[in-house]
């Protein structure tokens, strides 16, 4: 009978932690940066009147053969430059989980960074 209990309270313990992660996902937003319009030249105040948590996501939706999506430090948002090492995206839809603090996001194409394809997401 001890030996049942047991078992039973490791269930219970089990399915309150799926539960309790579970919420944690669904807590998380989805946001498409730029919207409708997308990833594309002037998107650097469509984060104004957004409110972003560490974890939501951003889908950065654009044309892969004329853009892309460079995670970059502070000092490579504001000289549009890509640090060494930065992460670049490709595919036209990808998807980036924001960490606590300030995300900075530009397209390292010669000249969209300075033409506002550019953004920084602070999140909570």
């Amino acid at each position: 009978m001890a030996q049942g209990r047991g078992s039973g309270a490791a269930v219970l313990a089990l399915l309150l932690l799926c539960v309790l992660l579970h919420s944690q996902v669904a807590e998380s937003a989805m946001f498409t940066v730029g919207d409708r319009g997308g990833w594309t030249f002037n998107t650097n105040s469509w984060t104004n009147g957004k409110r972003f948590k560490a974890g939501d996501v951003l889908v950065f939706k654009y044309d892969s053969t004329a853009h892309d999506v460079v995670a970059v430090n502070a000092a490579g948002y504001k000289g549009c430059t890509r640090p060494r090492g930065a992460k670049v995206y490709k595919s036209g839809n990808d998807r980036v989980t924001l960490a606590r603090g300030t995300n900075y996001f530009i397209c390292s194409i010669p000249g969209h960074c300075q033409s506002g394809m550019k953004i920084a997401v602070t999140a909570a």
